[in-house]
C-alpha cells in the first residue's frame, strides 16, 4: 500500500483528530414503519399454520402425528390438526396453511412463502423426533417479526425446557390447543388494537364462547379482567409464555367436553392432492371421530384409568365432515381414533347414516380384535369400509401383561375371518421388541402372522411417545440410550440398548426378517400385485420388501 505524503506527515506529527462513531444505516426502521402503517403485501395473513420442511431429502413422513421421518411405509399423512386450528380462527382472521412436507418444499422455497405471507403469528406442531427441525422454522418466522407458537404432546410435557432451549419460541399451547390458540390470538390482537369483540359477529365466535363457558363456567375474556397484558396472559389456561425474561407455565386447560361444538376442520386449506396412503389411487383425508385413549394404552400419552377421557363425536357431526370432503373431491378417508369401534352405538349409527344417505366414499379405520362383531363388520363393509388396520401386538398365543393389549390367537382369527367374509381387507400390525422379547417369541409372532387371514402385514419395533408409561419403563430398565437426543427416536427404528434380552441390532434384524418371511410367499405377492394399480405403488412395495 502507498501512503501519500500529506497523510504520512499527519501520522508522524500525531495530528489526526479523534475518530467518530460509525454511522450505520437502519433499514429495519423502514420495515417497522411499513408494518405499523399497515403496508403489508396483499398476500399477508394474520396466522400461518405450518408443517415445516423435512430435515432431509426424503419427503415421505408420518405427519399426523409426525413421530418419524422418513417412515418405512412411505406415507404422506394429512395435517388435519392444522385444518382444525384454522377453523377456530376464521372468519375473524386471515389464515393460511403450509404443509411443506406434503408439498416437498425446500427451506429456500419455504422462506419465500414466509416473506410472502408476513404472518403476525406462526403456529407449528412440534414433535420429539423433529424438534430441532421444527424450531428452525420458528427461528425464521421470528426473524421476520412473527410471534411464534408451538403445540403438540412433546411441548405439552416439556414446555419450560423447550422454551428455555429455544429463545425464538414465544408461546407453547399445552394439551388440547384449539381454545388456547383462539384465546391467545384474540388477547394479543385486542392489545395491538387490530381486533375487538364488536368486530367478531361470526357464528364461530358465538360457538367458541359456548365452549369456553362449558369447560370453565366462570370464564370471561382476559381483557375484561385486566388492562395489563401480562395479567391477561396469566389468565389463559394451557399457555406457556415469557414474562419479563422468565418462562411462565399457566394451569392446565380442561378438555373440550363436547366435540360437536367445534367447527368442522377447514380441509380446503390443506394441499389435499398431495396426501397419499398405500393401495389408494388418488388423494385422501383424515377424519377424527373421537379423542382420548383406552385406559390401558401403555405407549401413548393419553391419561390412563379414566374412561371419560374418551370423547366421541356424534354420527351426525361426522357425516357433515364426510360430505364436506366429498364436495372437495375427496373419495378416500381414514377414520382417526385410538380404537375406532370402541363405541358400538357411534360406529353403527355412522355406518347406517352413510348407507341411508348413499355417500359414495371408500374409507379405512383401525381397531382391536376384541372390539368388533360379525354384524358390525358386515355393516361397515356396506358403508364403504374396505380395509381395517388391526393392532395385533406380538405372539398372539398368549396375552402380554406388560402392555395389557395382548389377544388370543383364536379371537384374532375369528375377527379377521369375519372381516374377510364381509369383504374387508385386513392389515395387521405386529410389534417386535417388547420387554423380554426373545428370538423364540419373535418366531412365534412370524408363524402367527402367516396363519392369520391377512392381506397386508407390518412389523414395527416397539416404540412409544415421549412421556408415555413405556418411555419411563425403558428408562428405568436401562433399555433406552438416554444420551441420544429425542430427534433420533423414530417409529420403526431402534436406538435402544436392547430390550433386556436382545440387542438393538438383533431386533432390527428380526424386524426385517419377519416382514420378508411374511411377504415373500405366493399369497401375499399375488395380493399385492392385484391391488397395486400405479407405478408408484409398485415402487413403494419393492421398497418395503427390501427396506422393511
Amino acid at each position: 500500500m502507498i501512503v501519500s505524503g500529506n497523510t504520512q506527515t499527519k501520522l508522524s506529527s500525531g495530528s489526526i483528530k479523534a475518530l467518530h462513531p460509525d454511522q450505520f444505516s437502519d433499514p429495519d426502521s423502514v420495515t417497522r414503519q411499513r408494518v405499523s402503517a399497515g403496508q403489508l403485501p396483499k398476500t399477508a395473513v394474520d396466522v400461518l399454520l405450518v408443517n415445516p420442511p423435512a430435515s432431509d431429502s426424503e419427503p415421505w413422513g408420518n405427519g399426523e402425528p409426525r413421530v418419524d421421518r422418513p417412515w418405512r411405509k412411505r406415507m404422506i399423512w394429512p395435517q388435519v390438526s392444522l385444518a382444525q386450528m384454522a377453523a377456530m380462527l376464521t372468519p375473524d382472521y386471515e389464515v393460511a396453511v403450509v404443509d411443506a412436507v406434503a408439498q416437498r418444499l425446500s427451506w429456500t422455497a419455504f422462506k419465500a412463502i414466509l416473506r410472502e405471507k408476513q404472518p403476525h403469528y406462526y403456529l407449528t406442531p412440534v414433535r420429539a423426533s423433529t424438534v430441532q427441525n421444527d424450531m428452525f422454522g420458528a427461528f425464521l418466522a421470528r426473524g421476520m417479526g412473527a410471534k411464534t407458537i408451538a403445540f403438540g404432546p412433546y411441548v405439552t410435557l416439556k414446555a419450560h425446557e423447550t422454551m428455555d432451549f429455544y429463545p425464538n419460541l414465544d408461546f407453547v399451547l399445552r394439551g388440547e390447543a384449539e381454545m388456547t390458540l383462539r384465546e391467545l390470538v384474540d388477547l394479543l390482537e385486542v392489545a395491538a388494537g387490530r381486533w375487538s369483540e364488536a368486530s367478531a359477529a361470526s357464528k364461530t365466535w358465538i360457538r367458541l364462547q359456548k365452549i369456553f363457558q362449558a369447560s370453565s363456567p366462570h370464564w370471561q375474556p382476559a381483557w375484561h379482567i385486566s388492562r395489563d397484558l401480562d395479567d391477561q396472559l396469566s389468565q389463559v389456561q394451557g399457555l406457556a409464555w415469557r414474562c419479563q425474561g422468565k418462562i411462565v407455565v399457566n394451569p392446565n386447560r380442561p378438555f373440550i367436553p363436547n366435540l360437536d361444538d367445534m367447527p368442522l376442520p377447514h380441509h380446503h386449506l390443506l394441499p389435499l392432492d398431495y396426501y397419499r396412503l398405500p393401495l389408494l389411487k388418488g388423494p385422501c383425508a383424515f377424519v377424527v371421530t373421537s379423542r382420548g385413549g383406552l385406559a390401558d394404552h401403555h405407549h401413548g400419552t393419553q391419561p390412563r384409568g379414566d374412561p371419560w377421557t374418551v370423547r366421541l363425536r356424534s354420527p351426525e357431526n361426522i357425516m357433515a365432515e364426510l360430505w364436506l370432503l366429498y364436495d372437495l373431491g375427496i373419495h378416500n378417508v381414514h377414520m382417526v381414533a385410538d380404537v375406532f369401534t370402541l363405541n358400538r352405538e357411534q360406529v353403527m349409527g355412522l355406518a347406517k347414516m352413510i348407507i341411508e344417505e348413499e355417500l359414495p366414499l371408500r374409507w379405512t379405520c383401525n381397531t382391536c380384535v376384541n372390539q368388533v362383531d360379525e354384524e358390525m363388520l358386515t355393516l361397515l363393509d356396506r358403508a364403504g369400509c374396505w380395509l381395517i388396520l388391526w393392532s395385533l401386538d406380538s405372539a398372539l398365543e398368549q396375552p402380554f401383561n406388560s402392555t395389557n393389549n395382548g389377544h388370543h390367537l383364536t379371537q384374532a382369527t375369528q375377527a379377521l375371518r369375519w372381516a374377510k367374509k364381509a369383504g374387508i381387507k385386513n392389515w395387521g400390525y405386529f410389534t417386535i421388541g417388547l420387554p423380554d422379547e426373545t428370538e423364540e417369541s419373535i418366531q412365534r409372532t412370524i408363524a402367527v402372522s402367516k396363519e392369520l387371514p391377512l392381506d397386508l402385514a407390518f412389523f414395527q419395533l416397539d416404540a412409544f411417545h415421549y412421556g408415555s408409561p413405556s418411555f419411563f419403563d425403558w428408562i428405568e430398565n436401562g433399555w433406552l440410550q438416554t444420551n441420544n437426543h429425542m430427534e433420533e427416536v423414530n417409529l420403526g427404528q431402534s436406538i435402544e440398548s436392547g430390550n433386556g434380552r436382545l440387542k438393538a441390532e438383533e431386533l432390527e434384524y428380526w424386524q426385517k426378517r419377519a416382514f420378508r418371511e411374511w411377504a415373500l410367499r405366493p399369497g401375499p405377492i399375488w395380493t399385492m400385485l392385484k391391488d397395486l394399480n400405479t407405478w408408484t405403488h409398485y415402487r413403494n412395495a419393492i421398497h418395503l420388501v427390501f427396506n422393511p
